[in-house]
């Protein structure tokens, strides 16, 4: 069928289960060539169609509330919900976002960029729902690596002591990005192999094919399936949080999970449907792919699998894992921590020469800063890397359990920054604003390879503080340095300064190549700071740039200007009553949004042409003047 003309979800009804097949067939095909235009979350997508397609065949969505944990997998959703001809523009400027998104359509009910929020927001939508007298259904898709992050356990618990009816989907692939890790894994792994309970359970599913009568049968027969169950296998941690469960159902056969999901319709408390899935099913390259890899990827070509663009540089994350790694040969107390990012923090080596240091915690980032805690405390020297937009979550731990006691570790605040097609949920802009404000901690920006193998020197070489590195996305020329290098803590350099430099720009990380190459290419006076330590600040080289300089001066962020480097500089000049105003360019109060990045630099006017344009003014009104 003609997947553009899909308004909503309504003409399932209408189908058979053939057809329902070849529509999950379509859509699969559907979504592998679609990005492999435009890159997106390939392998969750292609694992959850038959799901989708039967929650909601069975469901009335939007009256029923069916939302997804995380959001990176409903693009099968999005299709089924009349959006599959926005799909060319799947993560683009403007276009259709990667994740749901409430403003797209009514059939979105809720938003997220992270896991383990899906099963918060059932409970209190359930609760709400009750509350108003009202009648629909609350259900939620989540992961068996989210399933155990502290909120959806949190969650469990609360849901366990309500009367309050959720159907909970837990769509088990055996992955979070990679491959899943931990107890619950282990526990979930011991419901999918165990012979003689499935044995029974497939005679006792046959009985459940008589339509209602097989209905009756479930519901009459419910406490000796029970009882039979609870012989071969350890009761079910829900059942245990007080909800019924059912499963594990084949997560790629419609007819059976139409059939399952119907029974969790009329059942009158909680219940999990367990639904065992494939990731990636129906692409080899992500069917075979155990590392992560087809989790999310840039555009490629369909029949070699190869993605579209390559280069030559290194990413930054893999540079700060090499350097660790470096230190890792020659340091025994070095340890690496990863909340199941192993592969995108470029850390697989690091676990491959060193599993014994090296742990995959889960999605689980509190735990992770407080392991690594409590790893610093027992004298061990912890590397941890965390994506900018998923420390956040982890903010009273880096605040109370590191810092306050100033215990040493190195953390690496990955994709920090616009970082692209990922949009507002994914982008790094307030990791600056809200770890400054943190006691004892120091917090450096690399411009290139060098200062960033360098500093990672610097903190394992007198390893005393809560050490922070913020790196963007992106690859860049490599340049190993001697493990014997190091740095100077809380000082800046001057990149560039003209004999009789006319304007005066203060950046860090990434911008200060951009901004170099500006100041080069257009033959400009300016001196150029190279403001590398966010924390500390170089408090000597700003007291002669603000005190004793009268030439204008340019603070130039592409992060929130609430709480960033400009907002420090702003309280030390009011603090040391110097009398001097300076322009601040940053981003504005807001979200920003998806797209590429320097289309997003553009849309907040803190690209690269808005910074040369502001240069020319000042530079012009100075020679008026």
């Amino acid at each position: 069928m003609d997947l553009n003309k899909i308004k909503d979800p309504s003409f399932l009804m209408e189908m058979n289960i053939d057809e329902l097949n070849e529509l999950a067939y379509e859509i699969r095909q559907f979504i592998i060539q679609s990005v492999s235009k435009t890159g997106g979350h390939l392998s969750s997508n292609l694992g959850i169609v038959e799901l989708t397609i039967a929650l909601h065949y069975v469901f009335n969505s939007p009256k029923d509330k069916i939302f997804f944990d995380v959001g990176h997998q409903s693009y099968v959703h999005k299709i089924l919900t009349g959006r599959a001809k926005q799909f060319p523009t799947l993560r683009q400027f403007n276009g259709l976002s990667g994740f749901q998104k409430r403003c797209e359509s009514k059939h979105d009910v809720w938003e997220a960029g992270h896991s383990s929020t899906a099963l918060s927001a059932a409970v209190a939508m359930a609760i709400a729902r009750d509350l108003n007298h009202e009648h629909f259904d609350v259900i939620p898709v989540i992961g068996d690596g989210a399933v155990v992050g502290g909120e959806s356990l949190e969650a469990l618990n609360h849901l366990g002591s309500t009367q309050n009816k959720v159907i909970l989907i837990l769509n088990d692939n055996q992955m979070s990005i990679s491959k899943s890790t931990g107890a619950m894994n282990n526990f979930l792994n011991n419901i999918r192999i165990s012979n003689t309970y499935n044995r029974m359970k497939d005679d006792y599913r046959t009985m459940l094919q008589k339509g209602k009568l097989g209905e009756g049968v479930y519901k009459a027969t419910k406490y000796l399936k029970d009882f039979v169950k609870h012989g071969f296998l350890d009761d079910t941690i829900f059942e245990d949080f007080g909800m019924d469960y059912l499963g594990p159902i084949d997560g790629h056969n419609i007819e059976e999970l139409i059939r399952v999901l119907n029974i969790a319709k009329t059942n009158k408390k909680s219940v999990v449907v367990h639904v065992v899935t494939e990731k990636g099913k129906g692409y080899s390259y992500a069917e075979n792919d155990k590392e992560g890899k087809w989790h999310g990827t840039p555009p490629f070509n369909v029949k070699t699998g190869n993605v579209l663009t390559s280069t030559n540089k290194k990413s930054w994350s893999s540079i700060v894992s090499d350097q660790v790694f470096q230190w890792m040969k020659i340091d025994k107390d070095v340890t690496a921590i990863t909340p199941a990012m192993m592969k995108g923090s470029a850390m697989d080596n690091l676990f491959k020469v060193f599993p014994e240091r090296c742990f995959d915690v889960g999605i689980a980032e509190e735990h992770a800063m407080t392991f690594a805690a409590g790893l610093s405390i027992s004298k061990k020297k912890p590397f941890i890397s965390v994506y900018s937009s998923f420390i956040q979550r982890a903010y009273d731990q880096i605040n109370h359990d590191i810092a306050r006691m100033k215990l040493p570790c190195l953390c690496s605040i990955d994709r920090a920054g616009i970082v692209g097609e990922d949009g507002p949920t994914h982008h790094g802009v307030f990791d600056i604003g809200f770890l400054t404000p943190i006691p004892n901690i120091v917090y450096f920006a690399p411009k290139d390879a060098k200062e960033l193998r360098t500093y990672v020197n610097t903190c394992f070489t007198n390893f005393n503080k809560p050490y922070f590195l913020r790196i963007p996305r992106g690859s860049i020329d490599d340049h190993p340095v001697d493990y014997h290098n190091t740095l100077k803590i809380g000082t800046w350099t001057i990149e560039c300064r003209e004999e009789n430099y006319e304007l005066t720009i203060i950046c860090y990380g990434e911008n200060v190549m951009r901004v170099k190459n500006m100041i080069e290419e257009n033959h400009l006076p300016i001196r150029l700071i190279n403001a590398r330590f966010i924390k500390p600040i170089d408090y000597n080289m700003v007291h002669t740039i603000f005190k004793n300089d009268e030439k204008p001066i340019i603070v130039y962020e592409t992060v929130l200007k609430t709480g960033s480097l400009g907002s420090i500089l702003l309280t030390y000049c009011n603090e040391n009553r110097i009398l001097r105003s300076f322009e601040h360019i940053a981003i504005q109060d807001h979200f920003s949004k998806q797209g590429k990045v320097n289309e997003i630099l553009e849309d907040e006017h803190v690209d690269i042409k808005s910074l040369l344009l502001k240069c020319e003014e000042l530079l012009n009104g100075k020679k008026e003047n």
